[in-house]
């Protein structure tokens, strides 16, 4: 008996079938991409995207598919290496739509509505907050406003425990002051001020040496009294030498319950008065011609030489000096010998 022939026709339409499939399934994802690249048929839904600094390319393009802004991160990276090959991507936040083309997205890319463009500040010695807060402003970091308020208040930086020395006392105007580092810094545009004021720390921090904590316990100080003398210190001096001597009078007032009548406070506590609103107490407390002792807190940020300064200060019996109008500084033991050499040096 003859064997009967297989029909071929079930694979023709299977192979018919796989081909119409691949087919709707190639016109589909054509039609999705070329919806997306143009635009159309998306939801019509804001997100804010925010892109770091590092950002290129393809970590844009996850950035955007994550958020829902296009379909395909790796279509994007191809779109834009065909028509933007240098494009610039400024870190930012940005507020886009859905149903936005790829051309349009590339027009809102140049344009943040948040910008967060890296900055480089430096932040010099002897910058005080206020100083410090108004160099933010003028590069856009943050308010000088809102620097401050962060800087009032040592709550909210309880991982830093070297402030766990600054008393909760009104008298003290800024908390954070004499611990915010001078340095240059690689901030950028519209950051938080309480980061801002963590990077100071963090960098202040990394300078604390065996020999400040040392010092301390010498000389029954707290590391915010360390601090607060070495401000004034850096206040008065022109360099490391003279703030040498210049610490050696202010501990020989310390030691003797003289008071360190310190000209620079007085500028300093005029400022917090007359500019930022402080109270008379709060003048008086930074003030040491009124004062008894140390100022209540730092009137700057000094660097880690004139701490060093400060700590490494000759043993002497000075008690009284000046600069004079070639700021050359004189020293003297006596208030008779101070007078002396006032009148043999012109200083003002």
């Amino acid at each position: 008996m003859a064997k009967k022939k297989k029909s071929k026709l079930p694979a023709i339409i299977l192979i018919t079938v796989v081909i119409i499939a691949a087919a709707v399934g190639g016109m589909y994802l054509y039609n999705t991409v070329n919806d997306d690249i143009i635009g159309r048929n998306q939801p019509d839904t804001q997100k804010s995207v925010v892109l770091t600094g590092d950002c290129d390319q393809y970590r844009v393009g996850q950035e955007l598919a994550k958020n829902g802004i296009i379909v395909n991160d790796t279509v994007w990276t191809s779109w834009m290496d065909k028509h933007y090959p240098d494009f610039e991507y400024i870190p930012g936040e940005y507020i886009m739509n859905f149903s936005m083309s790829y051309e349009e997205i590339v027009a809102k890319l140049k344009n943040p509505d948040v910008s967060h463009r890296p900055v480089q500040v430096c932040i010099p010695e002897g910058f005080n907050c206020m100083d410090i807060a108004e160099r933010l402003e003028e590069n856009k970091i943050c308010s000088s406003d809102a620097f401050l308020q962060v800087c009032k208040s040592k709550d909210g930086f309880g991982q830093y425990e070297f402030l766990d020395t600054v008393p909760d006392s009104p008298l003290v105007a800024y908390q954070l002051e004499g611990f915010l580092f001078p340095a240059t810094y690689d901030w950028c545009e519209n950051m938080s001020p309480q980061e801002v004021a963590e990077d100071m720390l963090d960098a202040f921090e990394c300078r604390i040496t065996d020999e400040m904590t040392r010092f301390c316990d010498d000389h029954d100080m707290t590391m915010y009294q360390l601090i607060t003398l070495a401000s004034v210190v850096q206040e008065e001096a022109l360099g490391v030498s003279s703030a040498k001597k210049i610490s050696s009078v202010f501990m020989n007032r310390l030691n003797t319950g003289t008071k360190l009548q310190s000209d620079v406070t007085y500028f300093y506590a005029k400022k917090l008065r007359d500019e930022k609103g402080f109270s008379q107490s709060v003048y008086d407390a930074y003030y040491t011609y009124n004062c008894a002792g140390l100022p209540a807190g730092p009137i700057t940020n000094c660097g880690a030489d004139i701490v060093s300064a400060t700590i490494n200060y000759p043993k002497t019996d000075y008690m009284f000096f000046f600069s004079d109008l070639q700021q050359e500084f004189h020293f003297a033991k006596t208030y008779d010998e101070f007078m002396r050499l006032q009148q043999k040096y012109p200083w003002k």
